[in-house]
């Protein structure tokens, strides 16, 4: 078994257990509120029943100029696979929610992961992790709801397993990364970072050797104004303190030479990098989370240390701006930051927080988090694993008002819910 493998049981493993403890609490689908500090104010927009409607896994939320909320379900929707073969919604500023697409788990694919990225005519695009030919897909979704999958991954120098979103360029081209397929020097394969032109064709623009390049890239792309692309991988690097390695930051050219800018060591830096994005800022400073290494106790699972907040310099100096303790400040981060104008970070930490919340065996429940240009941390919301829900696993929305949107992995419902953060 694979360390990933290990790790998709582990997460299996909360949500059945968190929906075993739910089954005596009511479902409340629609808004409850809470003022947690003078001017802030915490909202449950939507909580999900695990049924048509889907259960939410690690994807972020796209926000249209209408402010409606669009996100894939990893899970619920059609019974055709275990647990559900997971939807693509849209919220409504009412909160009504609409299931746009409810996958099949055949050659249309199974279980979506990773954020939506929409269109100028309003299609959106996406992938799944699972079905197409077994080795998932890339899809899109057109506004009329009709579904036309643009790629089935075949497990092979393809790749397999896209678990992140994508990028689109100005001629329609998208690009994305896959956790497996490609060379086979890991098992299943290193994955690799792959091109889809408009015609549906396919080019493996780098495939990961497994070794100090990196391998298992969970983290979707970005891209600086000369075409290069950034990224992470979870493992590999040339760090040997963690078993398969701690994990890297790299840069593919337009040439497709991979350099690696950075390999985390599974100490006070940090090690393992998941899901979610890097952040890119201006003056080319890239900015993420590690879900383990720095300080704090958080040993156990997948996990040795509670994980931190990094900023990594165009020379690939590494800054550690905050350390998770695992306690009421979080810890674990899964899936990236994002920044404001003046330099402040907002994310999530999937643990810690408040730590009467145990619906698994690591105490709390997660939080909401902002770190300023100091390193400071503000908690801006604790999660009890009631009806606000419980383990938000993807990073937030911001926007231009400043609110903050985002989604849990599990709650009262056992499905997780949708929230707002407003008043920061």
């Amino acid at each position: 078994m694979t360390k990933t493998d290990q790790h998709r049981g582990w997460i299996s493993g909360i949500r059945r257990l968190a929906a075993s403890a739910a089954l005596a609490l009511a479902v409340v689908p629609v808004v409850v509120t809470a003022h947690l500090a003078q001017a802030r104010t915490f909202a449950v927009l939507y909580t999900f029943t695990g049924g048509a409607d889907g259960a939410p896994g690690i994807s972020p939320l796209l926000r249209d100029s209408k402010g409606n909320l669009y996100g894939t379900a990893t899970y619920g929707g059609s019974s055709n696979c275990q647990g559900g073969c997971g939807t693509v919604f849209r919220l409504d500023t009412t909160g009504k929610l609409t299931v746009l697409y409810s996958f099949t788990g055949g050659s249309d694919g199974a279980s979506p992961m990773g954020g939506l990225l929409q269109d100028a005519k309003g299609n959106l695009y996406g992938v799944t992790k699972l079905g197409g030919v077994g080795s998932g897909t890339v899809f899109k979704l057109h506004t009329t709801g009709k579904l036309t999958t643009l790629y089935r991954f075949t497990g092979g120098t393809d790749g397999g397993v896209p678990q992140t979103g994508l990028l689109r360029d100005a001629k329609g081209n998208l690009y994305g990364t896959t956790e497996l397929g490609g060379s086979s020097n890991c098992q299943e394969g290193c994955g690799v970072v792959f091109k889809l032109d408009t015609i549906g064709k396919l080019t493996t623009l780098y495939s990961f050797a497994g070794g100090t390049d990196g391998n298992y890239p969970l983290q979707g792309l970005v891209q600086d104004q000369a075409g290069n692309f950034y990224g992470t991988t979870a493992y590999g690097g040339g760090s040997s303190n963690c078993q398969g390695g701690c994990g890297t930051v790299f840069r593919l050219d337009t040439t497709s030479k991979e350099t690696v800018l950075y390999s985390f060591t599974g100490g006070t830096d940090g090690a393992s990098p998941w899901y979610g994005h890097l952040l890119r800022d201006p003056a080319g400073n890239l900015y993420g989370d590690t879900l383990s290494g720095g300080g704090g106790s958080c040993n156990g699972g997948p996990f040795n240390g509670c994980g931190v907040v990094f900023k990594v310099d165009t020379t690939g100096k590494e800054t550690v701006l905050y350390s998770f303790t695992g306690g009421r400040d979080g810890g674990n981060p899964y899936s990236g930051v994002v920044l404001d104008k003046t330099g402040n970070l907002y994310g999530t930490a999937f643990f810690g927080g408040d730590t009467s919340c145990h619906i698994f065996s690591y105490p709390g429940c997660g939080v909401v988090f902002n770190l300023d240009t100091t390193g400071k941390e503000t908690v801006l919301h604790r999660f009890t694993g009631g009806r606000d829900g419980a383990y938000p696993f993807s990073t937030v929305l911001r926007d231009k008002n400043g609110n903050l949107y985002g989604s849990t992995f599990d709650g009262a419902s056992g499905y997780g819910t949708v929230f707002k953060i407003s008043g920061i």
